[in-house]
This record gives structure tokens, C-alpha cells and sequence, in this order.
């Protein structure tokens, strides 16, 4: 929260005080994995640790970008930049990307993302491609 004061009084009732300071939460971490799920409309990216517990996220959304915005590479390479300064406070070096969804941030939001200099291990696909697809249309009877 901030800085504790503490007054004490000592034996001759004179006032002392004594600041302490409190010491943040931030955790360290020295890997990761970044998940980037793209998809037409909006691009979200989410960092985890390598336990898969979530660090940090973003989205287009939460940018300021609105409506068909939200899909365009240029709003994903800045979810990436943002996400890479705050991942750079916490002190992280490698990172293993995970990639989802057909959308144009895919590789815009990675491009953003290690413009703040970090290792990329590997970078895995793990898009869903249906094995037959839907059932066509009957054919029209006349």
C-alpha cells in the first residue's frame, strides 16, 4: 500500500518515529508462455508461467480499439507491446509462444511482443482444423 508510520513514545515521553517500508508482491519469473488466440474479430494474448498460471493479459478491446479495429494486425502488434513492457518489469527472458485461431494478429502480436528483446524457445500452432467439416446442404427439391 505504501509507507507504515510508526509513533512510539519513548520513557521520557518524547515522540520517536520510524518508517518502514513495505515490500511489493511482484513475482519473478525467468520463463513463460505466451498465448496468442486470433480469430477475425478481436486478438487476445495472455502470458502464463510455465505452471500455466496467468500472469498478465490483454486484448484489442481493452486497448481502446473498437469494432473491425480490434482484428487488424496493427491493434495485435500493440497487445504485444504492451504486454512486453510489462513482462520485461518482471524480469522475464524466454518465452514458448502458443498460437490459436485463423485471425491477422497472429504473427503481429509475436513481432510486438519481442521488440522488447526477449528469447522465443518454440512457437507451436495448435489451431483447430475440423477433420470432415459441417454436413452439406441437402439439395433443393422443386
Amino acid at each position: 500500500m505504501g509507507k507504515k508510520r510508526i509513533v512510539k513514545t519513548d520513557e521520557k515521553g518524547e515522540a520517536t518515529e520510524k518508517v518502514e517500508v513495505k515490500a511489493t508482491g511482484k513475482k519473478k519469473v525467468a520463463t513463460g508462455i505466451l498465448y496468442v488466440e486470433s480469430t477475425f474479430n478481436n486478438t487476445k494474448v495472455s502470458l502464463t508461467d510455465e505452471a500455466g498460471n496467468v500472469l498478465m493479459w490483454s486484448t484489442s478491446g481493452s486497448l481502446g480499439f473498437k469494432g473491425a479495429k480490434k482484428g487488424t494486425p496493427f491493434a495485435a502488434a500493440k497487445i504485444g507491446e504492451t504486454l512486453g513492457q510489462k513482462a520485461f518489469d518482471l524480469g522475464l527472458k524466454e518465452i514458448s509462444v502458443i498460437v490459436k485461431g485463423v485471425g491477422s494478429g497472429r504473427e503481429s502480436a509475436i513481432r510486438g511482443f519481442i521488440t522488447k528483446g526477449f528469447v522465443i524457445n518454440s512457437i507451436k500452432d495448435v489451431t483447430p482444423v475440423p477433420h470432415n467439416g459441417p454436413k452439406p446442404k441437402k439439395p433443393r427439391r422443386v
